[in-house]
This record gives structure tokens, sequence and C-alpha cells, in this order.
């Protein structure tokens, strides 16, 4: 997942500094290491991940004493991950997985944290080289985290070197929303999507940029959604790879597993079975999250085998990889990511994201694009739980000005399909860095 690019030698130089200069004091009582901070410090500090050996030592011990259901009485995996495929993935998980790996490729990136509205906020930050270079913030989703994005830093930041020109270059934030990863767990209500995009503004600003673009799939297109309604001074433009696009009219018919009705064109069409699929047969996980995170946060704490099921079967179901998305992704990386759910405990509190934002992720009279007057830029990936009509996007959002469908690539486009998605945001924004020049004159 780590591309050897991304190691070189200044940003080493700078990771060492970074680690020279860290008080070894537990984030999250767990894995992380930062200096502790009030909660009206405004201070970006610089950020390491350490895990204790004792607490891989217990994921080990539990992975070995899993206690596996009876095997699926079908030939397919219509009941669920098939049982063999489960045990396999937890098998390489015990024996062959290593999470030192993760952590020196992390620590050789510049992590910081800071606290805003009074929860820590983890994040990467990578500038570019280049000196007119573009502030990007990126926003993962569920499954996903910030990892979805590692494999996109170099891309962004050197295009030179992956076939791109210098102009092209951006400056990448990489946060993980409160809750997930090695942010804060929030201790009280209200972390919903519109919180996030205040405090990703802030954070921006707080980094010293007076413009900037976003861009998210999943909550992070949600979030970045939520940013553009807000449109504070200083945003140039969102791209979506998950936009909310469904007209009001399908809403219901697509949640009641009505047929398509008459005049729907054929992508339209495939549009509204493919959601009305989701909504019929796959999204119990979604509406178990919204309405009762604590509930199935039990069992994501406590058992990382069912931890792994809950987020394997996603990455299955949701990669352009016919169902095997080690094909694209490769088991330790998938592993990356389940893992750093399990260290940092993450799984009731990223559930409760969803509480929050009990909202149609797809429908844009419940996302409010119309409200939208910033630019907005749309990538189609085919592997995406549905694929979204133009037609649908330009109703949708008023203020589109770009729409390209990809070759490949599914759900998690940039984890995927990293250099492909880079150009696609090269492309996107493109039209956007004059306004961007400008605003830095």
């Amino acid at each position: 997942m780590f591309n050897s690019t991304l190691a070189a030698q200044p940003l080493a130089r700078r990771a060492v500094a970074f680690a020279c200069s860290l008080a070894l004091s537990a984030m999250l009582g767990l894995v992380a290491a930062a200096p502790v901070a009030a909660q009206d410090d405004t201070r970006i500090r610089p950020f390491q991940v350490h895990v204790p050996q004792a607490q891989l030592d217990d994921l080990h011990d539990r992975l070995a004493r899993t206690r596996w259901p009876d095997k699926e009485t079908v030939g397919d995996e219509s009941q669920g991950i098939q049982l063999a495929r489960m045990q396999e993935l937890v098998r390489y998980w015990e024996h062959d997985y290593d999470w030192r790996r993760l952590e020196t490729k992390l620590n050789a990136l510049p992590e910081f944290v800071t606290t805003i509205d009074g929860v820590e906020i983890q994040f990467i930050h990578v500038r570019s080289r280049e000196p007119n270079a573009m502030p990007l913030i990126l926003t993962h989703g569920w499954p996903g985290s910030p990892l979805e994005w590692i494999k996109t830093i170099g891309p962004l930041t050197d295009p030179v070197a992956y076939g791109g020109r210098a102009e092209d270059a951006f400056d990448v934030v990489i946060p993980a929303i409160p809750g997930y990863g090695f942010s804060g767990r929030p201790t009280d209500g209200g972390w919903n999507p519109d919180r996030v995009a205040r405090a990703w503004d802030t954070l921006m600003k707080r980094l010293g940029y007076t413009h900037y673009v976003s861009q998210g799939g999943d909550h992070g297109s949600v979030i970045s959604d939520a940013l553009a309604r807000q449109a504070p001074k200083g945003l140039l433009g969102i791209h979506l790879n998950m936009p909310a696009t469904i007209p009001p009219e399908l809403v219901k018919p697509i949640n009641a597993g009505d047929p398509a009705p008459a005049g729907l064109s054929v992508e339209e069409r495939r549009a509204y079975n493919a959601l009305s699929t989701f909504f019929g047969r796959n999204a119990a996980y979604g509406a178990m999250m919204v309405t009762r995170p604590q509930t199935i946060g039990y069992a994501l704490a406590d058992s990382p085998s069912g931890l792994a099921a809950w987020m394997y079967e996603k990455m299955v179901e949701w990669t352009d990889s016919d169902s095997h998305p080690e094909r694209v992704l490769g088991r330790d990386e998938i592993l990356d990511d389940i893992t750093l759910y399990w260290l940092t405990n993450t799984g009731a509190s990223s559930s409760r994201f969803y509480w929050e934002n009990h909202n149609n992720n797809f429908s844009a009279q419940a996302q409010k694009t119309d409200q939208i007057k910033v630019p907005v830029a749309i990538t189609v990936f085919p592997g995406e739980i549905y694929r979204a009509p133009e037609s649908w996007a330009k109703r949708a959002y008023p203020s589109l000005y770009y729409f390209h469908q990809a070759a490949k690539g599914g759900h998690f486009a940039a984890w995927e399909q990293p250099q492909l998605f880079a150009e696609e945001l090269r492309a996107a924004f493109k039209p956007l860095r004059q306004a961007a020049d400008a605003a830095r004159r």
C-alpha cells in the first residue's frame, strides 16, 4: 500500500525530526504518541504511532481463540461472507500479517494532531515541492480510513514523477474523522457532517491556507457536501466520487423495492436497480449503525474476527474486483485497515457517525445539494454502489462543472486505483487553479 517514492529523503528527514521532538505520552490511552494538549490549545503538534506489543499479543491471542459459527447452508455468499473465506483471512492475520510494517510507513510521513472543538484531530500533511501547489483536503469514509489515500500522496504532491505536470501539484491534508483512526473519540453528541465540515475548514486555515479544495467519497462525500453548503471563505470547490443524486420522487420507490418507473434512460434505470438492490439486500449494516451503534459496538470491540467480517464484506461488495478485493488492494492492505480499527477500538465510535448522520447519503434532497453554490466536480467509478447518471447529477448539483465516468475503480477509488484517481483530481480541479492563483496573489 506504500509507494517507495513517499519515503523520499525530504520526508524521511522530516519524520526523524518529528520523532525526536515527541513526548511519548499515550493518546487515546492506546497507541499514539503526541504531546498532551488542553482543549483550547490550537497548536499543531507532531504525531507518531507506537502500538504497545501487549496489544498485538492480545490481538493474536483473540484470533487464535476465535469461536466460529456454523458453515453457511448455501453455496454462495447470499447469507454473508462464507466461513472458509473468513477462516483463511483470520489465519493470515494471526500468522503472517505484520502491523509494524505499516507503523514504519506511517511514521515516515509528516503526521500531526491538533485540537478542534474539544476533540483531537489527527492528520497527515504533505506539502508539495512545487511552489504553487493547490491545497487539498481528502476525507475518508467507512469502512475506510486515512489509509485509503496513502498511495495517492505521491501522484498528487509530485505529479511530474507520475506522468503529470508541475502545475498539477497539490498539498494534501488527510484527517481522520472524529471517532475514526487516531483522531479522538467524541464524548458528546453532535459530531455530524456539518460539524466535521466546520472542523475541516478550521484545520485548513490553521495550517495557513487561505484557499483550498475538498474531496471525498462515502462519509467524505457527505462531509464535502456539507462544507460546500457552508461555503466558507477560501473553499474553491469540491470533488465527489459518491455523489447524492437520487431525485426526490424516486427515493420512496427505490427504498420500497418497486419496479423502475417508465421513462428512465438506460443509465437511470441501471442506477435505480442498483440502489434498489442495495437498500433491499445489502444495507442492513447501515441500518444497524444508524439506529443501534452502541449495540453493534460491543461485538466490534470484543471480537477481531467479528470486526473483520463486518468490514471485509463491504470490501468484497464495493471494490471493482469481481468480489475479490485482494486483487486490487492486497490482503495486507485490507488487514492494515481492519487492524487500525481494532487497535484504536473505534468500532463503536465510527458507527456513531452513522447515527449522527441519519440521512440517505444518496438522496439529493436529504443532502440539500440544491443549496450548494461552489463549483462541484464528480467522477463516477464503475464499481461504486451505484453509478450516478449525469442527468441526475446535473439536476442535483446546479453548480456542477465537471462530470466524468472512469474506466475502472470502485467505492474505494483512491485506494483501488491511485494513479487514475490522481489524474481525475488533476483534471477536475484544473479549472479552479486560476482562482487559486488569484487568491494567492
